[in-house]
């Protein structure tokens, strides 16, 4: 039976060019590039709650890393750094060699290095910390959306939730639409060159990721930012055909596991952001505007007759 040691040595250990010491000692040395300062972010993925327990390991990997770079995304942050700390129900090499394979494909393709992290025995749990640099002053925030700000988001949001509700047994997809459903919810893509060109081009005021739902997480801008914000159902993205409208629906505005951005920005922006759009290939949607707080942070999500609609359930909430 492998060490706890034998266990990060093979398979968590690879070279850190970007710290100053990498695993190996009680703390890793890190370096902020000058003129930087550093967004840290912290997410923990437990089996049974965030995916299933029989998850391909490989696409598992991916995920436990991507949904932290997510979070450096959201604030306009280069990725840098991460430790990753997890609880095994056992030292099971192929699942823990494809786990790794997963989690360094995620880690090379966004330019973070590995710098340290834990394991113990118990219900198999996740736990990544990631570390990003943004300039000073300069990172994208939930409390900075202005009056009169246009509201966005990146992507297709709800498709990652649909493909839950098919792996639940909750819809039937056709074969061609389940595939990049559940594609999605098990290896998400952060939108890391979007939060970089927002944050570096200043097209954006504020912005978050769609984790727990866009109304729930644009209600998060609103509440900080001390606005309200308008969705409106007509400049929404448009639902997939051959899924259940309504079903659809509410994926789309309370399903999470999207890892899209939601952000708030100028409307005399439109034109560059169409460009940004066309650049990166990636979908941009004006879907609502901030408007004079009512002191609540309240999101109205308003149909095509211009009336308020009544919602309940706005996202994922751990304790609701």
């Amino acid at each position: 039976m492998p060490s706890e040691f034998d266990l990060i040595a093979r398979y968590f250990t690879r070279p850190t060019p970007q710290a100053v010491l990498g695993p190996g000692d009680d703390c890793a040395l890190l370096k902020p590039s000058p003129g930087m300062e550093l967004a840290v972010t912290t997410d923990m993925l437990v089996a049974g709650t965030h995916f299933f327990a029989e998850t391909d390991p490989a696409q598992l990997g991916w995920k436990t890393l991507a949904v932290n770079i997510s979070d450096l995304a959201a604030m306009g942050a280069r990725p840098r750094w991460a430790l990753l700390a997890g609880s095994l129900p056992g030292a099971d090499a192929s699942w823990l060699a494809a786990f790794s394979e997963g989690f360094f494909a995620c880690a090379e393709r966004y330019g973070v290095d590995l710098v340290g992290g834990d394991t113990t025995r118990g219900p198999l749990n996740l736990c990544v910390t990631a570390l990003g640099e943004v300039p000073i002053g300069g990172a994208l925030r939930r409390d900075s959306a202005r009056s009169g700000d246009d509201l966005w988001v990146s992507g297709r949001p709800g498709l990652a939730a649909l493909g839950l509700a098919r792996l639940q047994g909750r819809t039937a997809l056709p074969d061609d639409l389940s595939s990049l459903c559940v594609g999605l919810l098990q290896k998400p893509v952060p939108r890391v060159e979007l939060g970089l060109a927002l944050q570096g081009r200043g097209l954006a005021h504020s912005a978050i990721d769609i984790s727990d739902g866009l109304l729930a997480d644009i209600g998060h801008i609103a509440e900080c930012s001390r606005r309200d914000a308008e969705i409106f159902i007509a400049q929404l993205p448009d639902l997939p055909e051959k899924a259940d409208v309504d079903l659809a629906r509410a994926c789309q505005l309370t399903g999470g596991d999207d890892y899209e951005l939601a952000f708030s920005a100028a409307p005399e922006t439109r034109e560059e952001l169409s460009s940004l759009a066309s650049e990166l290939d990636l979908p941009l949607w004006r879907i609502g505007r901030i408007v004079k707080a009512s002191g609540r942070g309240e999101v109205r999500l308003i149909d095509e007759r211009g009336e308020p609609v009544t919602v309940g359930r706005k996202g994922f909430d751990h304790f609701g």
